[in-house]
């Protein structure tokens, strides 16, 4: 096996395994154990340099994908010697396995890159165009969709 696809076949379950261990030890122990404010700001720190790894797990995994789909397509053959075989084929481009990733990315950059300055203002009693309860809602849906894509990839990694 090749390390390219030890990667491809690696990452997704760490990834989801990161996700998991967020939202289902990380934030409920921090929520359980400090006071509201300190909480947040934890929760805040952390959901950071995960999105940041979610924004570089992805660019990665949809590389590898990718580059495997190139792999699995077979070289055309010759019709003689002298034919020119033409440039080499290229694999579907728009695989589940290149959609997965870059769909977790979106919902990083959503949830996380554009929702989160908008929760800050909310949370300083600036106006935006929703309250804080309902932006931190739309937030954690685009992290349980990441993590249902996420999973997709890990089972697909398992085949």
């Amino acid at each position: 096996m090749r390390w390219q696809d030890a990667l491809r076949r690696g990452l997704p379950g760490l990834w989801a395994g990161l996700l998991a261990a967020i939202a289902f030890v990380a934030m409920p122990a921090a929520f359980a154990v400090l006071d509201r404010e300190a909480a947040g700001r934890l929760a805040r720190a952390v959901f950071e340099r995960e999105a940041q790894l979610s924004v570089v797990l992805g660019i990665v995994l949809a590389m590898l994908e990718r580059r495997a789909a190139d792999d699995a397509v077979l070289q055309p053959e010759p019709a003689s010697d002298d034919d020119d075989p033409g440039p080499p084929r290229r694999g579907d481009p728009f695989t589940a396995g290149v959609l997965l990733p870059l769909g977790a990315i979106f919902c990083t950059v959503a949830g996380f890159y554009g929702l989160q300055p908008m929760m800050e203002q909310a949370r300083a009693g600036m106006p935006t165009a929703l309250g804080f309860g309902q932006l931190h809602a739309l937030s954690l849906a685009f992290f349980g969709a990441k993590g249902l894509m996420v999973l997709g990839l890990a089972r697909r990694a398992l085949r």
